[in-house]
């Protein structure tokens, strides 16, 4: 065979092989509905969008794909309780929408069930324009018994408010806890202490923390962080050098040498837009915060992709599990099986070098070093 007709036939093979990665990431972009799909679902107190999307949508995450939007709508990126989410076909295209408990409908569309137009205030009864409203890629705090979360509440909110990781030099130049009023070495409730390296003009409140194990990658060794060990929290009573505090609360044993951060104010729980990295990622699943035998649904994993990586909150990735050797039958020789997908995880706190994740479903247990990669 001449070497021109095997240039000829690498360039066919090549665009049969690009063909074929094209109509996989098609389909993978694809929203596929769930066939017994309701026409409709009002919202009730305790649901989250990911849960309501999942009873239209195969990959819940993917609802912004067939949201209709009206911008005129108060608060168009937020759903309430007693709001109505109406499925319909839109030019052969499937569209969600949402009728605000205060919408008239126009002649067409579906109209609110008599049990959501009993809960409507006086008020809402004026005539007006149909209306409709879709979630935006952006993030928003509002109080949890408002509008619908993303996701649960509880799943993460203790990990917005506490350090996670902390750099290689990151508490090098934080205060530091030198000794406890009375020479006492272990501090609990009530316990007063000095500080050394508090500005005067420092905040008032403050987190006790320690440098945990490293977390590295597991296939460059890189150090991408050290897990933050949260201790308790502290009020400053006195500035100066050193400066005097009291601890305020005790999650495990204090002692000199170990650091203050400012605490963070009071923090609500953000709404996701879930949405999947811009562009194609991969990276390893490296620690596992509240598992405790496999990782499973609402489990929290730190993951080797951070902002260097293009990594945002709200970004949803796929865990691709290690199925690892099989030995032929035939040959009697060892291969490779592939990977395959057993959960989604939503990216809610970002590192330079790593994130923290929610497992979001999983068909299969997570485990430790399994891959992440763009969905």
């Amino acid at each position: 065979m001449s070497p021109k007709h095997l240039t000829v036939s690498g360039f066919f093979l090549l665009i049969i092989v690009l063909f074929l990665c094209s109509a996989s990431f098609s389909r993978a972009d694809e929203v596929q509905l769930k066939p017994d799909h309701p026409e409709r679902y009002t919202v009730v107190k305790g649901d989250t969008l990911w849960d309501i999307s999942a009873r239209f949508l195969k990959s819940p995450w993917m609802w912004p794909k067939i949201w209709k939007i009206n911008q005129e709508i108060k608060n168009p990126h937020l759903i309430y309780p007693g709001d109505v989410i109406v499925f319909r076909m839109v030019d052969g295209k499937p569209e969600l929408s949402v009728l605000r408990k205060e919408t008239v409908t126009a002649p067409g569309l579906p109209s609110l069930p008599e049990s959501a137009q009993e809960r409507e205030p006086a008020a809402a009864a004026t005539p007006a324009d149909d209306r409709t409203v879709k979630l935006q890629p952006q993030v928003h705090s509002e109080p949890l018994d408002a509008a619908i979360p993303t996701i649960p509440p509880n799943a993460i909110m203790p990990f917005l408010t506490r350090p996670l990781a902390v750099g290689e030099n990151e508490l090098e130049e934080a205060g530091y806890i030198t000794t406890g009023l009375d020479d006492r070495i272990a501090l609990g409730n009530g316990s007063q202490f000095y500080a050394r390296r508090l500005k005067d003009e420092g905040p008032e409140y403050y987190q006790i923390v320690r440098p945990g194990k490293p977390i590295r990658h597991p296939d460059t060794g890189e150090l991408l962080a050290y897990e933050a060990v949260y201790l308790g929290n502290a009020h400053r009573l006195e500035t100066g050098d050193p400066s005097k505090l009291v601890v305020t609360q005790v999650k495990q044993e204090i002692i000199p040498t170990d650091r203050l951060v400012e605490a963070p104010s009071k923090v609500s729980l953000p709404y996701y837009y879930p949405r999947a990295p811009k562009t194609q990622v991969a990276g390893r699943i490296v620690s596992a915060l509240n598992a405790v035998d496999e990782i499973g649904p609402l489990t929290v994993v730190g993951i080797s992709l951070g902002t260097r990586e293009g990594m945002e909150e709200g970004n949803v990735l796929r865990v691709m599990r290690h199925a690892g050797m099989q030995k032929d039958p035939v040959t009697r020789r060892s291969y490779q099986l592939p990977d395959e997908q057993s959960a989604l995880v939503m990216v809610f706190r970002t590192y330079e070098k790593m994130s923290y994740a929610l497992v979001m479903t999983a068909t299969q247990p997570v485990h430790m070093l399994d891959t992440v990669v763009t969905p």
